[in-house]
């Protein structure tokens, strides 16, 4: 099976990155590293830390980043998601929606929310 991680360039994504690799690491599985900012932001290679990654973007005619990690993690079978949270009003929610709280709705794995240290 395979974790798999909605990876940004922020904070948040940060911190999902690394809780990611150690739930791999945890669970003794691989690691799918999904941008959903649609650009390769991290170095290709066959690990992180140890654990073995792949990295997938969104497909280049899809308006819709969530929906294709989504449909990722179908495909790969995902044992969970990580994403990474931020504290939101309810009028920012309200008027931009929310990406995160679509996985956690929508995923059908268990989905593993944290929030990056950074204040």
């Amino acid at each position: 099976m395979t974790v798999i991680v909605a990876r940004t360039s922020t904070p948040e994504g940060e911190a999902a990155l690394a809780a990611s690799i150690e739930e791999a690491r945890r669970r003794q599985e691989d690691l799918l590293v999904f941008n959903l900012e649609g650009a390769q932001i991290d170095p290709e290679g066959t690990d992180l830390d140890g654990v073995p990654v792949t990295y997938r973007v969104p497909d280049a005619r899809s308006h819709d980043a969530v929906g294709d990690l989504l449909d990722a993690a179908e495909e790969v079978g995902a044992s969970a998601v990580v994403i990474g949270v931020r504290h939101r009003s309810k009028v920012g929610k309200f008027l931009l929606g929310s990406a995160a709280q679509q996985i956690l709705l929508e995923a059908s794995a268990p989905v593993i929310a944290v929030k990056s240290r950074s204040v």
